[in-house]
């Protein structure tokens, strides 16, 4: 199978955690791509979508998927999204698509997380995987230089810009063995809007696609 397939794989297995759900938390990338166009196919049987991104904002439209504002939902029941790195404690990595901070709101105010990928995103210990980090722009520069301080190598992604109008920052070289505290002290960073380590609010569920067959932790 390809990296393609082993993403498309994962996100039908997730079909089974939004039944009978009104509304779902739709997050952003690769694999959700794949989830929102079987999405398309079963629209009539919920009430519409909270979306993590305009990009997916956009997606779900073009489906025919509503999209509702997480201000007038209240609590999701679950919120489907992937993931750039999983620890065996369901602690991730996310913000590769830059909407890390979307999908962190969402994240919390949703009763399960389901997070689903293919394989090569587990891993034992988190950080291979640069760690983003969506900052004030102001405060660039100096929250670059605290992740210095942190042991880690940080690199602006230019010419990005987030749907929130922020900036981020890439983390390298980071071997994250304790990710709460890590998130925590991150999070403690003037400046920092929120940071890609979901360790603090977890997954609930991970389903990794390996071959034919779907991991499920």
């Amino acid at each position: 199978m390809t990296q393609d397939e082993l993403k498309q794989k994962a996100a039908h297995a997730a079909l089974k955690y939004i039944k009978d759900v009104p509304v779902i938390g739709v997050g952003t990338g690769s694999t959700v791509k794949h989830f929102i166009n079987y999405l398309a196919d079963m629209k009539a049987d919920f009430d519409g979508a909270v979306s993590s991104s305009e990009g997916t904002t956009a997606l779900l439209k073009q489906a025919g998927i509503p999209v509702l504002d997480l201000n007038n939902v209240g609590t999701i029941e679950v919120y489907v999204d992937g993931a750039d790195e999983i620890n065996p404690n369901k602690q991730l990595i996310k913000g590769g698509g830059a909407a890390l901070t979307r999908e962190k709101i969402i994240a919390a105010a949703s009763k399960t997380f389901v997070c689903i990928a293919d394989g090569t995103k587990r891993v034992d210990v988190l950080g291979k995987f640069p760690l983003p980090i969506e900052v004030i722009p102001m405060a660039r520069s100096y929250v670059a230089r605290e992740m210095v301080k942190l042991g880690g190598q940080p690199v602006w992604r230019e010419n990005c810009v987030t749907d929130n109008g922020n900036q981020i920052i890439d983390v390298h070289n980071l071997t994250i063995l304790e990710p709460i505290k890590m998130e925590q002290a991150i999070n403690n960073i003037t400046g920092v809007v929120a940071v890609g380590i979901f360790a603090m609010r977890p997954a609930d569920i991970c389903m990794v696609s390996v071959g034919e067959e779907i991991i499920t932790f």
